[in-house]
């Protein structure tokens, strides 16, 4: 998505914790006046994610001749002299650096190319957030709130650590003060966000976990509905349980990374659950909170991965119930140990398995439209005519609701990826 302001133009590429770092990485702008720059916010999951970015930065030069372009995020963190070395890039800062005001007022008005062309430190010595800097973004419906960030797990295909660091929490007080200013700004919806997100608190004093923010933003503010953006469901605790089992406002959607459904391939991607880990958790889960439904990451084509062992993650969708998937064809990415995997799967084979996936994804949601017509879900109002129940399900009203609203209706039908309703008139 590109946005912009009377100072730089903004692109960002990647995840929801690129979009809040770029809403701060905004108003450090501004209040440093940078002016006449291009600013690309990167992503680096997969090599496809990179040269994405690169796309993205030639294309930007092409339109903004005369602009000074700044590349970031977690791309330009990992592998920042490749970025430097591109003709269309002035400068290169770290995703510590991007949230540094120091940085930006080096961008100011005086900024003639003297800055040092990379300014990139070791991620590794990061030691807290940034989650200060703004109060979580959004549309005028839903805010998201960074709450920590990094990650300390070393899974073979994941290169993000390189780029986000080590985990680190920001404060449940920060959190809790931050959500409260944004409940009396109007906002009915918070969602959680970071890298790894039930690694929260293990950096805090006495080492809290994921449940105990959860259980103190719920009791400490009046927010309508809190939700999680992702988690590790390995590492669920006992209090995150028990809020989904006993508070309403926490929402019954939870998205998991769950990678396959094969134990050995599990165990190659250097992920900490098995294939019944994630089974038991969901029907646990499910048992506490019957409306729970789930998304999940699931990587098709991971090196070695035997027909057999595909066979399992597709098995997985239907006895985890999974309604939202996120489907990823394996990548390899240099510099991961997953790259240096022998045995790599045929990429014809890999799409191939990842539109199985994806159709067996496809129809997982068919089924659970079918379940909601004739229910009545609470529904959260994006635009005049579209919301989404508490399952994260798309609504869409015949007459215009008020956006930003919690509007009750009754699921009339369903159309094409959509449930209907009539809404009040």
């Amino acid at each position: 998505m590109t946005s912009d302001y009377s100072g730089p133009k903004f692109t960002t590429l990647g995840c929801r914790l690129n979009a809040y770092e770029t809403e701060a990485m905004k108003d450090l702008a501004q209040q440093a006046g940078v002016s006449n720059a291009v600013v690309v916010n990167t992503c680096a999951v997969t090599q496809e994610a990179v040269r994405k970015a690169r796309q993205e930065i030639r294309r930007l030069r092409r339109e903004n001749p005369d602009a000074t372009v700044i590349v970031t995020g977690c791309a330009a963190q990992i592998d920042p002299d490749s970025f430097a070395a591109m003709e269309e890039v002035d400068t290169v800062i770290g995703n510590t650096e991007k949230m540094s005001p120091e940085t930006w007022a080096g961008l100011g008005p005086n900024f003639i190319g003297e800055t040092e062309k990379v300014q990139v430190n070791d991620i590794m010595s990061v030691t807290e957030t940034a989650g200060h800097l703004i109060d979580g973004f959004g549309s005028r419906s839903r805010a998201y709130v960074q709450v920590q960030n990094g990650c300390d797990h070393r899974c073979t295909f994941c290169i993000i650590p390189y780029g986000r660091g080590n985990s680190r929490s920001v404060p449940a007080g920060v959190v809790v003060d931050q959500i409260k200013r944004l409940v009396q700004q109007g906002y009915n919806e918070v969602v959680l966000t970071g890298v790894d997100l039930t690694s929260w608190g293990a950096d805090l004093p006495g080492e809290p976990r994921l449940g105990d923010l959860v259980m103190r933003i719920l009791r400490l503010t009046d927010v309508p509905r809190l939700r999680i953006s992702s988690i590790d469901s390995i590492e669920a605790d006992d209090n995150l349980m028990q809020a989904i089992a006993t508070e309403p406002r926490l929402m019954p959607h939870l998205h998991l990374s769950l990678q396959h459904g094969d134990d050995l391939i599990l165990k190659r991607m250097k992920r900490r659950h098995l294939r019944d880990d994630a089974i038991e958790f969901c029907q646990e889960a499910r048992k506490l909170r019957p409306e729970m439904t789930f998304g999940a990451d699931i990587i098709a084509g991971f090196p070695t991965e035997t027909e057999a062992h595909f066979e399992n993650s597709l098995k997985l969708v239907e006895e985890c119930d999974l309604t939202w998937l996120h489907v990823f064809p394996y990548s390899s990415r240099p510099g991961t140990p997953a790259a240096k995997i022998p045995n790599k799967v045929n990429g014809s084979v890999i799409k191939q398995r990842a539109a199985s996936l994806r159709s067996a994804g496809d129809a997982q949601v068919i089924k659970h439209l079918a379940a909601q017509v004739g229910q009545t879900h609470s529904v959260l109002m994006e635009s005049p005519d579209m919301g989404r129940t508490e399952q994260f399900t798309e609504v869409r009203f015949d007459n215009p609701q008020p956006v930003g609203q919690i509007i009750t209706a009754v699921i009339g039908g369903v159309s094409g990826t959509q449930l209907t309703a009539q809404g009040p008139r």
